[in-house]
Order: C-alpha cells, then sequence, then structure tokens
C-alpha cells in the first residue's frame, strides 16, 4: 500500500528516536489533500503524541477549510523534522525525519476530545496543567480537536 522508501540507506530504524521525535519536535506539517480549486493543502501545525493509542492529537477552531477537506478525505500524512544541519562544503544537509501516515478522525468524544487538549497542554505547558483544566473549560465551545491514528511510518536520517 506504502512504497518503500527510495533511499535504503537513510531509513531511521531506531525506534527509540522515531517515538522521540514524534514526541519532541514542536511542530509538524499536515498534509490533508486538494482543496475545492485543485490545489495541494499543507500546514504547519503544533501536535501531541499518544504512544499508548498511537495517536497524533490536534486542535483547531470548529470550522475552517481544514476540517472541510478532512470530511471530504480522512486520508492523511504528517511530517516532522528534527535536527538539520547544513555542510556547505559538502552540498548536503544532515537531518532526521519522521512521516506518519493514517485516518483522521474529527468526530471525537468529550472524554476523547479532554484527552487531546490534556495532552497538548502537558506537552505545551506542562507547569500551567491547573490553568489548562480551566481554560478548556472556558474555550470549549470554540475549540475542535482530531486526531490522526497512526497507520504506517516512514523515517530517514542522515547523520
Amino acid at each position: 500500500m506504502f512504497r518503500e522508501v527510495r533511499r535504503q540507506n537513510r531509513i531511521l530504524e531506531d525506534e527509540v528516536r522515531i517515538t522521540e521525535l514524534l514526541q519532541t519536535s514542536e511542530y509538524g506539517f499536515l498534509s490533508l489533500g486538494t482543496t475545492e480549486n485543485g490545489y495541494a493543502y499543507g500546514i504547519p501545525i503544533s501536535y501531541a503524541f499518544d504512544k499508548e493509542s498511537n495517536s497524533l492529537y490536534f486542535h483547531c477552531a470548529p470550522e475552517g477549510q481544514k476540517l472541510d477537506i478532512l470530511r471530504e478525505n480522512d486520508k492523511v500524512s504528517f511530517c516532522v523534522v528534527g535536527v538539520t544541519k547544513p555542510i556547505a562544503e559538502q552540498f548536503t544537509t544532515l537531518f532526521e525525519s519522521v512521516i506518519v501516515f493514517g485516518k483522521a478522525g474529527i468526530d471525537m468524544s468529550d472524554d476523547e476530545k479532554r484527552k487531546a487538549l490534556r495532552l497538548l497542554v502537558r506537552k505545551y505547558s506542562p507547569d500551567y496543567e491547573e490553568l489548562g483544566e480551566k481554560y478548556m473549560d472556558k474555550s470549549w465551545s470554540r475549540t475542535a480537536t482530531f486526531k490522526i491514528e497512526i497507520e504506517h511510518i516512514t523515517a530517514k536520517a542522515k547523520y
């Protein structure tokens, strides 16, 4: 179903490092398909990885182009990039990246929505979890969440 990575010598097989990149990268790029005008649509977006459910969680406004596209096609990819370092004199770049493929779920229960928001608070505002709970309650009706259930992962690196 998924193509093999062309540069086999670049495959990152270290599961610990892959998980670390998914847990700690500040943001990633979500590729969603195409808009009504036929252009590809992708966005940088913050997220939280839940290893237990093998899912990525996101928050957004309750309406907009992103959700419209996901309603039409739930198949997405999400890419995070770790360390990069150009090596000018060799005309190359050292890098590491992970791409996950999966289906986006936008119809989440209130319990799972709260779980998603808690994961995001824990990742981005770990010293403010109590305040985060109050903020969630205050912003509940104007906040949506969705997740990607990971089906396939590819990871590459050049060190």
